[in-house]
């Protein structure tokens, strides 16, 4: 597809979405004022183009009520419309700062481990379910490991760096592996079957914070915050099964995970705001990172 072609289905899908519902004529006439109109209305056979590209391209349904006004159908929570989500932001968010090159000097960005290089060919090589071999310079290896055969399941963006995750070969034991510290990937001529019970990202890690897979048994895990800290959890939940109790001085979250080492250091993230109240064993894991991290002060 065409990059203005993109633009314009994020304009008609971003403005809907802001609006609620919108006429055909409504939209026109936020058309016209766009930098995609060009002060000229959307013709009704281009309108009707780009809603069906946008339904096969992007999976979001726009659909017209009786009123004529045009909407966009919610769906439950769903990997292809969380994609869909973050594609059309990343595209809104690139065409905003695009535009507005004169104040780039006045946007402070995040520096992001950049896998440009690799995550083309992984993504690739899920889509014909195609071995890679690659060289991975790992932060707890003193040398590269070189020539690692892995079948790619799927890929991950957390916390600003590309992690892909599948079978190594070798072992054949589920594995993830960061983009960034890749440094060399090809991809062979031999094919693999997805492992059923670890090809799915979102059962995957349905009850895990962070990358790091366990087998662990899936726990309730309950955090009494106070509600100064409550307020950021509600706006940005820890994990998709967060629950919450409202107290009179406090708020307590519950949720189902696997007890791993990223929750344990997203719980010490919120200081003094928040205190594991169950299970017991996170309870421990926590308090002895914490005096770990104190006896490195004495």
């Amino acid at each position: 597809m065409a990059k203005d072609l993109i633009s314009r289905y994020v304009w008609i899908v971003d403005t809907i979405s802001r609006y609620g519902r919108l006429t055909r004529e409504e939209l026109n006439r936020l058309w016209v004022d766009s930098r995609y109109g060009d002060g000229k209305p959307m013709p009704e056979r281009t309108f009707y183009h780009h809603r069906r590209a946008i339904e096969e391209n992007f999976h979001i349904e726009l659909a017209c009520d009786r009123d004529g006004a045009y909407y966009i159908v919610e769906e439950p929570a769903q990997g292809g419309r969380a994609f869909s989500d973050w594609l059309l932001d990343s595209y809104a968010v690139s065409g905003a700062l695009s535009e507005s090159a004169e104040v780039a000097g006045k946007v402070m960005l995040e520096n992001v481990p950049s896998a440009r290089e690799f995550l083309p060919t992984a993504l690739e090589a899920i889509k014909e379910k195609r071995k890679i071999r690659f060289t991975y310079a790992g932060f707890n290896r003193s040398r590269e490991e070189r020539e690692i055969l892995f079948s790619p399941y799927f890929v991950r963006l957390y916390r600003q760096r590309w992690y892909m995750v599948g079978r190594r070969e070798a072992t054949g034991d589920t594995r993830t592996y960061a983009l960034d510290r890749v440094r060399a990937m090809s991809i062979t001529a031999d094919t693999f079957v997805p492992d059923p019970h670890d090809s799915d990202p979102h059962t995957f890690f349905a009850n895990l914070l962070g990358i790091t897979f366990s087998k662990a048994e899936v726990r309730t895990v309950q955090i009494k915050t106070t509600p100064i800290q409550a307020k950021y959890l509600r706006a940005l939940p820890l994990h998709e099964t967060q629950q919450e109790t409202v107290h009179d001085f406090y708020s307590i979250f519950t949720y189902r995970l696997k007890l791993n080492y990223e929750l344990v250091h997203e719980i010490m993230a919120l200081g003094s705001a928040a205190t594991v109240i169950a299970p017991k064993e996170l309870k421990a894991m926590v308090k002895e990172e914490l005096q770990t991290m104190l006896q490195s002060y004495s």
